[in-house]
């Protein structure tokens, strides 16, 4: 028999004891699950960073996995617990807009109201134990099956993140952010490989932060020593890199900065 898969995903970090408390809690549920860990350093409340990381994992998992992400800055309030039906694989969350990327193909998301699922007493400010935790691990064997009512009712109206895509601001003119800055500094922007190939083909200005960025390349090492330049990256989204130097810290930027983008033939809005 097929052991059950339970990715995590979280902000928390491995100096306290949150990871190892959300996989305990699984494994009294669902013993014979197999837990791998996406990432826990997830900049802290970082939903847009999340949403990014969690889409480039989730093709890389069988049918049947279920994705436990608890990246959730609202634990306490009135925020939504759900669940989401994507393709074969689910994903259990709070609705915060975490999953905004995932979904934009589409899903069946329902909220989670099968309190009595819940590990008890429920804390107001650890709800990946408590309430994610318990629940990815009753899912976990063989999705949700014949518990789809249990779980709780459908929802049409789940948050979407505005950083799920850029907007065009006028023709060849487009608005964008920062959605994660990777190891090696790279800052990995909303705009894909359509406005990659439109750049590419007649010029075009990025700005980020202090810099600008006029030259765009297909590997790494066509860049200059700090040089910021635009790549296609792996995710078939644009990067601003530096050769063998790190972006990040030479623009002095963040997830969430803006990125601004115009074809060579426009003036700036």
């Amino acid at each position: 028999m097929k052991r059950p898969l339970i990715t995590l995903l979280t902000d928390f970090g491995l100096k306290d004891h949150y990871v190892a408390a959300m996989k305990g809690v699984i494994l009294g549920i669902a013993p014979e699950a197999q837990i791998v860990d996406i990432t826990h350093e997830i900049g802290a409340y970082g939903i847009a960073e999340a949403a990014y990381t969690l889409e480039q994992a989730v093709g890389c998992f069988p049918e049947g996995t279920v994705h436990l992400v608890v990246v959730d800055p609202g634990v306490g309030s009135s925020r939504r617990a759900i669940v989401a039906e994507v393709g074969e694989q689910t994903f259990v969350a709070p609705d915060n807009g975490v999953l905004s990327r995932v979904l934009r193909g589409g899903g069946i998301v329902r909220e989670i109201t099968a309190m009595h699922w819940f590990r008890q007493p429920v804390s107001s400010t650890f709800h990946g134990r408590d309430i994610f935790a318990p629940v990815a691990a009753r899912l976990s064997s063989g999705g949700l099956g014949e518990s789809r009512e249990e779980v709780g009712p459908v929802i049409e109206d789940p948050v979407r993140l505005e950083e799920a895509e850029p907007r065009e601001m006028a023709p060849g003119e487009w608005t964008g952010v920062v959605l994660k800055v990777d190891g090696y500094g790279n800052l990995i922007t909303n705009f894909e490989a359509e406005h990659f190939r439109q750049i590419t083909s007649g010029g075009f200005e990025m700005r980020v932060g202090p810099g600008v960025i006029r030259r765009a390349v297909t590997r790494f090492d066509e860049g200059l020593s700090n040089e910021p330049c635009a790549i296609l990256g792996s995710a078939r989204l644009i990067e601003v890199f530096v050769n063998k130097g790190n972006a990040a810290q030479l623009l002095d930027v963040l997830p969430g900065a803006k990125v601004r983008v115009k074809l060579k033939s426009r003036r700036w809005f």
